[in-house]
């Protein structure tokens, strides 16, 4: 049976830390594959902050690019509305019926998975993989259905690189190479041609 774990967000746009994330779980629970799934309207956003799907689509591909195990997934920005996990989850489960799916989640979100859409429905489709800071643990009463992870941390979010690059600051080493280039030839976020190359 394959396991493919999936990596949901906005990606916008996708930064070093999203990767250091999927390499470790990949190797720690010896997974096939990692989906990078770029949700369509995520339902804690307003959809005039995020950038455009295409642009989203671009960022990603060009991030993950040359690593064979990583996966670019459409399937939430194929559907209209909100994206809550536990339909897309079903709606894979029923394509794909022999995989055995895995979804990362951040510290920030274990303790917040009671909130969750149809939770305990969720959990008949996915183990969770929850990522706890070292030295820290999230407490939630879900903790016997999902695996919990310690892996290395890396302090940088979409918004802090928006954020920078609003400010006229450079982004290099936030993000892959080739997905700087495209921001900046985009002008994405505000990006200016004044900040390239530094």
């Amino acid at each position: 049976m394959r396991k493919i774990g999936i990596l949901g967000g906005t990606f916008d746009p996708p930064h070093i830390g999203h990767l250091l994330i999927a390499q470790e779980v990949l190797e720690q629970c010896k997974l096939d594959e990692i989906w990078f799934m770029p949700a369509n309207i995520p339902p804690h956003k307003k959809t005039n902050d995020v950038s455009s799907i295409n642009d989203r689509i671009e960022m990603v591909t060009k991030a993950i690019e040359g690593k064979e195990q990583f996966i670019l997934s459409t399937v939430e920005l194929e559907r209209n509305g909100p994206s809550y996990t536990v339909d897309t989850l079903k709606e894979l489960k029923t394509k794909l019926p022999d995989v055995e799916f895995y979804f990362i989640i951040g510290g920030d979100m274990i303790e917040q998975l009671h909130t969750w859409e149809r939770i305990d429905e969720l959990f008949e489709y996915v183990t969770f993989v929850g990522l706890q800071r070292p030295g820290y643990s999230q407490p939630t009463m879900y903790e016997d259905k999902m695996k919990l992870l310690t892996i290395p941390q890396v302090d940088i979010s979409s918004t802090d690189i928006r954020e920078r690059l609003k400010k006229g600051r450079s982004i290099r080493y936030f993000v892959p190479e080739q997905v700087r280039h495209f921001i900046e030839e985009r002008e994405l976020y505000g990006t200016s041609a004044s900040i390239r190359n530094r």
